[in-house]
């Protein structure tokens, strides 16, 4: 296959693609957040059940993008992105038609799965696909361009559901399913891993689904079922990844071969990335939840507040990706993270009174500014330390880490700051909780800046 170059016609309609299909997903990760009150007041849900309408999607994915990177390197990268994108726009559509909690619950699991398939493949698509002195700057415009995907989704989301409907939140997702299909079959070539080993790690799949599943089971639902379920549950998780761990050390052909963390920069990025989306996803639940429990903003006023947000990733982040291609990722993967921790420390003081340009607008603003540091710099750094080949497995692994952090700290919050039942209908005790969490996804940001300074050090 030819490799591409960013300015070739054909590289732009991949990166069109890749785009389009991974800001889907990353889009409902968020868009689906702000609707949270507005499905839990018509469904009449518990904070638990609002819960697993988010970790139901993210355990999903979390599980399952070891599976698709590994099948993507092995038969085909365009062929499995495909296969995500068309079982994402139908489960979305059953996301859309839920009648209830449960219903959908259950349909964002299926979406999940979708999501799963698609994403590790965008990136790997682009890594086999263009010339390496072209990948970190497209590298850097996916980031930027898939980022405003997920900013954008607070935004769009309060309007469709202050003005329309939030089912319309999954329906969107169909037409934009469709025309990613379209340019894929036109324009994205066929990638895969010409040194890929037979066989398939079946064990190691179910393993890792069973432990995850057990985990986020477990801390969701403690203190609101029976003790002995939830003691079980973290028991049969904790054991189950456990022997996923001792499968992939035997296994000829592992789902996650441990081999690729002998690379530090690996390992290092990796780390951070578990730290530093566990404090990203702590935030994005939050503090839509907040602006409307506690602030009185309505949902669109919720999500024009994360404007900066879109502003800052649309017009930077093809720059950070080209300044960490020159300098390296080092201080941009230290700074960008610092920087995040510190917005969320401003933000922390939002409450009943707090003014939108003295208190949410410069929390927001330099959490922009760091997530834009970081963000391309990561990606590249991540793809960069695993041969080509196994474009698919790194993207996988570290959107596994990603979106594993994301759903542990998501399970763990609530609970942990005194959020239960039904009390994002409770100002002063949704507050109060909400300036805890915040706290603590600070604190995971910074641990992650200081990780990525310490670890990615020369020599």
């Amino acid at each position: 296959m030819t490799l591409l170059t960013a300015r070739s016609p054909r590289g732009r309609w991949v990166l069109t693609a890749t785009v389009l299909g991974s800001g889907m997903a990353l889009l409902d990760s968020t868009v689906v957040n702000i609707a949270l009150r507005t499905i839990g007041k018509e469904m009449s849900a518990s904070i638990g059940q609002l819960q697993w309408i988010v970790n139901a999607y993210l355990l999903a994915l979390a599980s399952l993008i070891l599976v698709s990177g590994s099948l993507g390197d092995r038969y085909g990268r365009r062929r499995l992105f495909m296969i995500g994108v068309g079982w994402f726009a139908a489960a979305s559509a059953l996301c859309a038609l839920a009648p209830s909690p449960g219903l959908l619950i259950g349909a964002r699991l299926l979406q999940g799965i979708g999501a799963a398939l698609l994403t590790p493949e965008s990136l790997a698509l682009i890594q086999a696909g263009f010339r390496a002195e072209d990948r970190g700057r497209v590298i850097g415009r996916w980031a930027g361009l898939g980022a405003i995907a997920a900013a954008v989704g607070p935004l769009l989301g309060g309007w469709i559901v202050g003005n329309v409907s939030w089912r319309w939140i999954f329906w969107i997702n169909v037409p934009v399913a469709l025309a990613v299909l379209l340019i894929t079959v036109r324009h994205v070539p066929e990638s895969r891993d010409p040194e890929r080993v037979p066989g398939f790690d079946t064990a190691g799949a179910a393993l890792v689904v069973l432990g995850l599943g057990g985990v986020t089971f477990a801390l969701i639902e403690a203190g609101a079922v029976s003790s002995g379920y939830v003691a079980g549950a973290a028991a049969l998780g904790t054991a189950a990844l456990g022997l996923f761990l001792w499968q992939e050390r035997r296994s000829p052909h592992p789902l996650l071969p441990l081999r690729v963390f002998g690379s530090r920069v690996f390992s290092v990025a990796n780390a951070m990335t578990l730290l530093v989306y566990g404090g990203l996803g702590i935030m994005t639940f939050f503090l839509v939840l907040q602006l409307q429990v506690s602030s009185g903003y309505s949902p669109l006023a919720a999500g024009l507040s994360t404007l900066p947000l879109t502003i800052a990733m649309l017009l930077l982040s093809s720059r950070s990706g080209a300044l960490a291609t020159k300098i390296g990722p080092r201080w941009q993967m230290s700074l960008g993270p610092l920087l995040c921790g510190i917005g969320v420390l401003l933000l922390r003081d939002v409450d009943r009174t707090a003014p939108y340009f003295t208190v949410v607008l410069p929390g927001v603003v330099v959490f922009s500014l760091g997530l834009v540091a970081l963000v391309a710099p990561l990606t590249a750094t991540v793809l960069a330390a695993a041969p080509d080949r196994a474009a698919g497995l790194a993207s996988g692994i570290n959107n596994a880490v990603a979106r594993t952090g994301s759903l542990l700290a998501v399970a763990a919050l609530p609970a942990l700051v005194g959020i239960n039942g039904q009390a994002y209908l409770q100002p002063a005790v949704f507050t109060a909780g909400y300036a805890q969490a915040m706290t603590i996804c600070a604190g995971l940001l910074i641990a992650g800046g200081a990780v990525s300074f310490v670890g990615l050090r020369p020599g």
